[in-house]
C-alpha cells in the first residue's frame, strides 16, 4: 500500500517534503506533481530502485528514455559534459519550465548511465518538486505515467493515480489535478536546437 501525502504548491510544508525524502532515500518511488504530468520517479543514485522503474516501464535500465529532474542548473556539469553559451542562454531563458532538454552525458554520470551518450534535464516550474530535488541534494530519475487509456494518455486526478499505483509504488504525492499534455522536448546535444516533440513549453525560447 502506497502512503498518499497532500502537499501545496503554493507552500510546500517542509515535514511533508521530509516524509517523502525518507521515502527516497530508502529505495521507495514516488509519484509527484510537475509543472506539466504526474512523474514516477526516485533517487538517482539508488540502483534498486532504478532497477524497479525499469521494470514496470517493461524496458531494460540502460534502455529507458529517463529524464534527470534537478533543482537548478548548478549542478548540472555532475551530468552533462561542458555546454556552449548559446546552449546555456536557452536553458537559462526556459528553465523552470514545462521543457526537457536532451544533452551530451558527462563521464561523471552514476555507473548505470555510463553508458547514455544523452540523458534528458528537467527542472520543472512546480514548487514541490523543486523542494523535494533541493532537499534530497542529488536528482531524481523520472518518468511521466501514462494511462494505457488511449483517449486519456495521462491521468490527472491524484486519487484515480493512487488507485492504480498503489501496489507499484511506495507513495503518491497529492499536489492537486495534473495537467495532460507533456513537456516539450529538444534536443540541444549536437548545438542546433531539434524539436523532438511538441508539448505544453512554447517554442519561442529561441
Amino acid at each position: 500500500m502506497a502512503d498518499f501525502i497532500k502537499i501545496y504548491e503554493e507552500n510546500p510544508n517542509p515535514k511533508e517534503i521530509k516524509k517523502v525524502i525518507d521515502v527516497l532515500k530508502r529505495g521507495g518511488l514516488i509519484i509527484y506533481p510537475t509543472d506539466t504530468v504526474y512523474g514516477l520517479g526516485c533517487d538517482i543514485n539508488n540502483n534498486k530502485a532504478l532497477e524497479r522503474i525499469a521494470r514496470i516501464k517493461g524496458v531494460k535500465l540502460e534502455k529507458a528514455n529517463l529524464s534527470f529532474i534537478c533543482h537548478d542548473l548548478s549542478n548540472l556539469s555532475d551530468y552533462v559534459k561542458q555546454i556552449d553559451t548559446s546552449t546555456f542562454k536557452i536553458l537559462k531563458r526556459a528553465l523552470p519550465g514545462p521543457y526537457t532538454f536532451i544533452l551530451p552525458g558527462s563521464r561523471s554520470l552514476p555507473s548505470v548511465f555510463k553508458k547514455k551518450k544523452e540523458v534528458g534535464i528537467r527542472i520543472p516550474d512546480n514548487n514541490i518538486t523543486l523542494d523535494i530535488v533541493k532537499a534530497l541534494g542529488n536528482p531524481i530519475i523520472s518518468t511521466s505515467i501514462r494511462d494505457e487509456d488511449v483517449i486519456l494518455e495521462y491521468t490527472t486526478d491524484p486519487e484515480l493515480i493512487l488507485e492504480k499505483w498503489d501496489n507499484l509504488v511506495d507513495m503518491v504525492i497529492d499536489g492537486g489535478y495534473g495537467g495532460n499534455e507533456g513537456s516539450t522536448i529538444i534536443d540541444l546535444s549536437n548545438g542546433e536546437p531539434e524539436v523532438i516533440r511538441e508539448g505544453k513549453g512554447d517554442l519561442n525560447i529561441f
